[in-house]
């Protein structure tokens, strides 16, 4: 038996006598500088954050999962695959990894903005990971935004609407009231929803009008005009 044949045997002997040898060691580029930096409390939402809880990226090593972190209890309960979920990894191309124990990517997450990482997934729309520390307070609930709102530029009322907290589509229902002015008669408005911070309006072929908060009963739409539309609650 020549010395290729011993070796071959002796890797597949070493194999078989620990076949878990490889998968239990971390990824070697596991503890990056890059991951010191992300360690820390995030918060993992769906885009409208009403549904959330909370993770907490660790630096100690998970095996072949990466490095170690830890859902808060509720999270199974929100979102049942975490369950899967044992440790993460961020690579050079700033995409976050959370991983099952074998390692496998159970989402790959893209960083978006310094400390926010979304993934589209399915049945879950676009799911988000961002810093606690940098978190704004979680946008108002539906069952908050709904009831009657006038639509007003420069204090003159344009029209008047009931955003209904019943789902349709994508979004919720909305009912306009008769007498509105032409330019929201064109727009047309059908559904509305909260798109994270923002109230969205879509109206005739798929148009949507943006609005942001100022206070919590004026929402102006944006982008910034100098005239701009205003959504009052009453």
């Amino acid at each position: 038996m020549n010395t290729l044949h011993i070796t071959l045997l002796s890797a597949l002997f070493t194999a078989c006598l620990y076949p878990a040898a490889a998968s239990a060691q971390a990824p070697a580029n596991a503890l990056t500088e890059t991951a010191k930096s992300l360690a820390g409390a995030y918060e993992f939402s769906n885009a409208d954050r009403d549904r959330r809880c909370t993770v907490d990226l660790k630096t100690d090593l998970a095996g072949a999962a990466g490095l170690k972190l830890e859902f808060d209890k509720a999270c199974v309960t929100v979102f049942p695959f975490v369950k899967d979920v044992t440790g993460w990894t961020i690579d050079d191309g700033d995409f976050l990894r959370l991983n099952d124990a074998k390692g496998k990517a159970v989402l790959e997450m893209n960083e978006v903005e310094h400390g926010i990482f979304e993934v589209p997934r399915p049945g879950e729309g676009v799911l988000f990971l961002q810093s606690v520390a940098a978190l704004e307070p979680p946008p108002p609930t539906t069952d908050q935004m709904a009831g009657e709102w006038d639509i007003v530029r420069d204090g003159a009322k344009l029209c008047s609407l009931t955003l209904v907290n019943k789902p349709v589509g994508d979004g919720y229902t909305l009912s306009v009231k008769p007498g509105c002015d032409a330019a929201v008669v064109r727009f047309n408005p059908s559904s509305w929803q909260m798109d994270r911070s923002e109230l969205l309006l879509r109206g005739v072929d798929d148009q949507t009008w943006r609005f942001e908060e100022n206070d919590d009963k004026t929402w102006q739409r944006v982008p910034e005009t100098p005239n701009p539309l205003l959504m009052v609650k009453r």
